[in-house]
């Protein structure tokens, strides 16, 4: 029996027997339109649920499950399928990509901080209760990635923890009052985020379901036009400013990226985001919205409560420990000591209650409690990973754009990931989520990315980011030196059987 491939026909490839043609399509045509499915194995699907749980909070809202403590319950069943089955995980270096070495640094320039910082008992306890579990989370997360299928699975238990998060939303909790500027509602009192953090958590999940929107097919659009219409309607009722303002920056981000996508479709997305801020929008929504123009009229402003006094703090507690910084979690603590703050130094003085301020931002707080390197190295893994992924977005073959469900997805993945962390790295000026498990999702999907278009390549038969060696092979450290090293464009050297189609 021969085979016959038409790479690049629109028909079917078909199998002939003696020159007689089969009814049956060939399996690798079949292959090339199957849509990308999420992975199902046993360390897969512990992980899926880890992720939503985490992400989503939402055993917060049910006591019983509260009381099981889920979040313990499934990373030990993960690190108990990993240590039955091995074989399920990655089989190169955990430290191979470069954002899990720039979370091992940050980890462990943590734990240096507990000796040079503010306290060092509080330091420790914030790593071993909170911390610490949010390191072990996206190293999950790392230790799972193989190829795009294993991508995917991720990218889907994020997208299902933002449609948890919607439904809490717009059908669950109900608008409340808030009396300044004015008057305004907004969300209050939810289960899981507060309705600023669940701005920001939604903007991400907004830009993963845009990818799983451009790659899928009609039911799958659906599924995710239904849920983007949903995260806009959320954001809405959020009242959040912060989450207005990361919207804007993923509207230029995909205006001015998003370069695959026609440019009507891109201008569409932007005007049904407005049109949906709109519609959706709570009584004194533009209102509140109008204090971004005029930043003065806001408590935020000069009130010693408000954003920009406490990062002006922060910025003085980062000159007391520039190196080390505070140590982390030891913001707050800060805040309330006389010695440090000054506003507790003169409240004290006068005979009055001090409020333990938390940073309300991102930058700041990694600035403070971890100094200048812990601040280098939070912003290599976050907006640093944007402009990684811009690169790398410049870098895909070209006929990916046109190839099976696989190809497409890495095609289009990083500038959509580009664009949903650009969304979350300029929110993240306005909130504290330096240390939180949604932060250290975005180097887990990253690395993912990375080593799914290594897998991808290398079944090609070409040369990839990542080779597939053993630990310690000199012969991987060479190939990752090369390819540090190579141009922008991929100029494929070398094509050694490439095949047609994808798993």
């Amino acid at each position: 029996m021969r085979r016959t491939f038409l790479a690049q026909s629109a028909h079917v490839p078909v199998a002939t027997i003696a020159g007689v043609r089969s009814r049956r399509p060939s399996r690798v045509g079949v292959t090339g339109r199957r849509a990308l499915q999420f992975a199902k194995d046993p360390y897969r699907i512990v992980l899926l649920l880890l992720i939503v749980l985490t992400i989503s909070r939402m055993h917060m809202a049910m006591p019983l499950l509260v009381k099981a403590r889920p979040l313990i319950v499934l990373t030990i069943a993960a690190l108990g399928v990993a240590w039955v089955r091995p074989a399920l995980l990655a089989q190169r270096p955990l430290f191979m990509t470069w954002p899990a070495k720039v979370v091992g640094a940050l980890a462990v320039w943590s734990i240096l901080g507990m000796f040079f910082g503010l306290s060092f008992g509080s330091t420790a306890t914030f790593i071993t209760e909170d911390f610490s579990k949010t390191i072990i989370f996206t190293f999950l997360i790392l230790a799972s990635i193989r190829t795009a299928r294993d991508m995917y699975t991720i990218i889907i238990a994020y997208i299902v923890s933002t449609v948890w998060l919607v439904y809490q939303a717009v059908f669950h909790f109900h608008l409340e009052m808030v009396e300044q500027n004015g008057g305004y509602y907004r969300l209050s009192h939810l289960d899981t985020y507060d309705a600023n953090d669940l701005g920001l958590v939604l903007l991400l999940g907004l830009a993963l379901t845009l990818l799983v929107f451009q790659v899928s097919r009609w039911r799958g659009r659906i599924l995710t036009g239904a849920a983007m219409l949903g995260i806009a309607a959320a954001i809405a009722k959020s009242g959040s400013r912060g989450a207005l303002v990361g919207l804007a920056a993923m509207a230029v981000g995909a205006l001015l990226l998003l370069t695959s996508v026609p440019f009507w479709k891109r201008v569409a997305f932007i005007g049904v985001a407005i049109v949906g801020l709109t519609a959706f929008a709570p009584p004194g929504y533009w209102r509140q919205m109008d204090t971004l123009i005029h930043p003065e009229n806001d408590y935020n402003w000069d009130s010693n409560h408000g954003r920009r006094q406490v990062a002006l703090r922060g910025i003085g507690y980062f000159k007391m420990f520039p190196v080390f910084g505070l140590g982390v979690g030891n913001f707050e603590r800060a805040e309330c000591t006389p010695e440090v703050s000054p506003n507790a130094r003169e409240r004290y003085a006068h005979g009055l209650g001090v409020w333990c301020e938390p940073p309300h931002n991102s930058y700041v707080q990694a600035l403070a409690e971890t100094g200048v390197g812990g601040i280098l190295l939070w912003l290599v893994m976050i907006p640093g990973a944007a402009v990684w992924l811009v690169v790398q977005g410049r870098r895909m073959p070209q006929r990916w754009l046109t190839g099976d469900g696989e190809a497409r997805f890495l095609y289009y993945a990083p500038v959509y990931l580009a664009v949903g962390i650009i969304a979350f790295s300029v929110g993240a000026f306005f909130l504290t989520f330096a240390w939180r498990e949604v932060t250290f999702y975005i180097p887990g999907v990253v690395a993912a990315f990375d080593a799914a278009v290594a897998e991808r390549l290398a079944r090609e038969g070409l040369e990839g980011p990542l080779p597939g060696r053993p630990i310690g092979s000199a012969k991987a450290r060479k190939a990752v030196r090369r390819w540090i090293a190579r141009p922008i464009s991929w100029a494929p050297t070398a094509v050694r059987g490439a095949r047609f189609g994808g798993r």
